[in-house]
């Protein structure tokens, strides 16, 4: 009898134990949705962009950048303030834009139809293009600069890891129908890359036409007249989630415009 009403004691006792449990375990919070309402709120504004000059970095005791000069610009037109995350990985930028950890990729991203099904893009930034980086032939002992991109067949080429080229590229590979080859860096960017083909550590790599003009200046060995693509439009990432974020940017940067500092930005860097 004893042991009956222990039993009956327990089955009573159980619920009340498990419910128990479940309200102090531990809850996983659900994702931020943050839009403009949410960043406005906070006040700030989260960019994460690459560190190099067409997005971020240091120049003696000052901060560059082309990209950080536009969020500032936005800052001041916005009141918000403008947290810079840096990552040199678009990949790892869009698992990052992806979690809600920043609410913008600040960088020329190519707006393509597969990118389009899962982000927004704002208006374009900048017209661009990929090209081929090579040695001139008086740099290169003679050896004439690639102009067909038929003879890209078989060839070693470097990018920036996860850079918008790698797409492009392989395309290229099923148009001339042969293997290029590939090889994504994960430490430098491409300035270090176009460096490195100047001093002949490399022989080629794909850039952004602006980046290969601005390099052009201070290396005069390198040859950039080779396109691996036509002139695509380059904007802004935002979350699909956050459309109002994306109207007031456009907005802003339509001020910006209108103003004549986007130019003066634009012409310091490009």
């Amino acid at each position: 009898m004893k042991s009956k009403r222990l039993l009956l004691l327990y089955v009573c006792l159980l619920p009340l134990v498990v419910c128990t449990m479940l309200l102090l375990a531990p809850q996983k919070k659900a994702p931020l949705v943050r839009d403009y309402n949410e960043i406005k709120e906070e006040g700030i504004l989260r960019l994460i962009t690459e560190y190099s000059q067409t997005g971020y970095y240091v120049s003696g005791d000052t901060i560059e950048g082309f990209q950080y000069e536009l969020g500032q610009a936005l800052s001041r037109l916005s009141g918000l303030e403008i947290e810079i995350h840096l990552e040199m990985n678009l990949n790892k930028s869009f698992a990052q834009l992806a979690s809600g950890k920043c609410d913008v990729i600040a960088r020329n991203i190519p707006i393509t139809s597969e990118l389009k099904n899962d982000y927004i893009f704002t208006e374009p930034i900048v017209l661009n293009k990929q090209v081929l980086v090579q040695r001139t032939a008086k740099a290169n002992n003679g050896h004439r600069p690639l102009r067909n991109q038929l003879d890209l067949a078989q060839k070693t080429l470097h990018i920036p890891k996860s850079s918008p080229a790698l797409l492009r590229l392989h395309n290229l590979e099923q148009e001339i129908g042969d293997t290029i080859h590939v090889v994504e860096d994960e430490l430098y960017a491409s300035e270090q890359l176009i460096i490195m083909v100047a001093k002949g550590d490399i022989d080629y790599a794909v850039c952004d036409q602006q980046i290969a003009r601005q390099a052009q200046k201070r290396l005069p060995e390198i040859d950039i007249q080779t396109d691996i693509s036509f002139t695509q439009l380059q904007a802004w990432a935002v979350r699909k989630e956050a459309p109002v974020l994306l109207d007031s940017l456009n907005s802003w940067f339509k001020q910006i415009r209108k103003s004549g500092l986007y130019n003066d930005i634009y012409k310091r860097y490009y």
